[in-house]
């Protein structure tokens, strides 16, 4: 049982711990689940050989779907159990990649926000999570035109090109080859929660949403079912939405690890069982995937739970469009991103760079509640060739910025992406040789937890133990 337990808390972060720890006794149990040719033929890792690049890297999406994984819509009576409505966009909700390092290291995961702004297969810029809809509609369009006419054909084919091409806008932000591939949905949340006999989670603060159908009182509880999926959902009402969101995620996950692990999921034949139906009827592998090789890769990677985290994220109400101020999304530099993703597998950083010229000041202020961020902060630009200047508390504000007079815009623009790609302004305010670094409620950039890994300065999410979230 310890060998199995290993072996799951290395494996996927939720819907195949169970399946992968069954499977190794039971295989052919796993025979029916659905697969998809999403690795490209040339990518991923060939069975029982090590990662190329010092880890094994899996993709765990979410796709807000009203559909099964093979494309049949769900029946009006478990949209209503499921408390959502019959229209669904193609959008992937969870973004989630696993770090398994060659060795006995700790798994490490890290989510990216579903609205990070980043560059799409195929050209142009939009939000992570469009990447799918975007890549299934121009395959079915492609299918149409050269006069396939079986629309079973044509969505699986499309489904497949959405897949694809999220698992594409991944590796091009994180610099990540991605090996394996694991995708769920609304039901699959629904039906492997309810599995595993429900799952541990901690709220600080009581909330109630209508448009999740989510309402939870404030403490430690147990959710499984529409509650699980309603948890997961939940933006509208949470300090920092979706980056709280991504927290939620994290936290079911983890609890769902601990759960799976437990003896009275392993233990339990019945349970056991469920999970795997649940597994087999909700979730897609990509073809290649050989989870008896997968199990016995895994042997050699610590017991010691996954830690999760987040990318580092710029301006979270950044305005991407000139024709609609409205619209929003997360900004997100993608050279902070890659060197984030080559952190948690011990991969060196980058020597420190030097600024050439005169000595550029760097003055940074917090204008969040987190303790000590300024300080942080500034030792990050410090390590960085700036020389630090005041540091110290501001009136509260949400988003961060970088002011600079008209002579050191080049320079503050540096400083800008150095943490994760902030907002910038030019002010004749700022004294000359300086830059100044204001630092919102919602910056996650480098600096914002004192080593945890965490947004904010938050306590870290693992599958140790339950960590309350908002």
């Amino acid at each position: 049982m310890h060998v199995l337990g290993k072996i799951a808390v290395a494996g996927l972060a939720l819907v195949v711990f169970g399946g992968t720890a069954y499977g190794y006794a039971n295989f052919h149990a796993l025979d029916e689940v659905t697969r998809d040719s999403v690795i490209d033929a040339d990518g991923g890792t060939p069975p029982g050989e090590q990662p190329a690049d010092g880890s094994l890297d899996i993709l765990l999406v979410g796709r807000d779907s009203r559909a099964d994984q093979q494309g049949k819509p769900l029946p009006p009576d478990v949209l209503r159990e499921l408390r959502v409505g019959a229209n669904g966009d193609d959008l992937t909700d969870t973004l989630i990649v696993l770090r398994i390092p060659n060795g006995t290291k700790e798994v490490k995961a890290f989510s990216i926000p579903r609205d990070s702004y980043v560059s799409m297969p195929g050209g142009g810029k939009d939000k992570i999570n469009a990447a799918f809809g975007r890549g299934k509609a121009a395959e079915a369009r492609r299918l149409r035109n050269a006069g396939e006419t079986d629309k079973a054909k044509i969505e699986q084919g499309a489904l497949t090109a959405g897949r694809r091409a999220t698992r594409q806008a991944v590796e091009d932000l994180t610099g990540i080859r991605i090996d394996h591939f694991a995708e769920v949905n609304l039901l699959s949340f629904y039906e492997i929660s309810k599995a595993v006999g429900g799952v541990d989670v901690c709220l600080k603060e009581a909330t109630k949403d209508k448009n999740s159908g989510a309402d939870f009182p404030a403490g430690r509880q147990r959710i499984a079912g529409a509650d699980a999926l309603a948890f997961v959902r939940q933006r509208d009402g949470l300090p920092g939405t979706d980056l709280a969101r991504v927290r939620r995620q994290q936290v079911f996950l983890a609890g769902l690890a601990r759960q799976v692990l437990s003896a009275g999921t392993l233990a339990d034949p019945g349970k056991l069982s469920d999970l795997i139906d649940a597994v087999k009827r909700s979730v897609v592998l990509d073809a290649s995937w050989n989870l008896l090789d997968f199990v016995a890769q895994m042997r050699g990677v610590s017991g010691g739970g996954i830690q999760f985290g987040t990318i580092p994220v710029g301006n979270v109400d950044y305005r991407y469009s000139k024709t609609d101020p409205r619209l929003t999304a997360v900004q997100v530099d993608p050279a902070a991103v890659k060197a984030f993703a080559a952190s948690l597998i011990g991969t060196p950083p980058p020597a420190p760079s030097r600024p050439p010229g005169a000595p550029v000041t760097v003055d940074v202020t917090n204008a969040s509640p987190k303790e000590g961020l300024a300080a942080r902060v500034a030792g990050v630009l410090k390590d960085k060739g700036f020389t630090p200047g005041p540091t110290g508390n501001t009136a509260s504000r949400r988003t961060s910025v970088v002011r600079f007079g008209p002579d050191l815009a080049e320079r503050g623009a540096e400083v800008a992406k150095l943490l994760g790609g902030l907002a910038t302004q030019e002010s004749a305010a700022v004294p000359a040789g300086h830059v100044e670094v204001v630092l919102g409620t919602v910056y996650s950039g480098p600096g914002a937890t004192g080593g945890g890994g965490a947004p904010g300065g938050d306590e870290t999410i693992t599958s140790d133990g339950v960590v309350c979230v908002f």
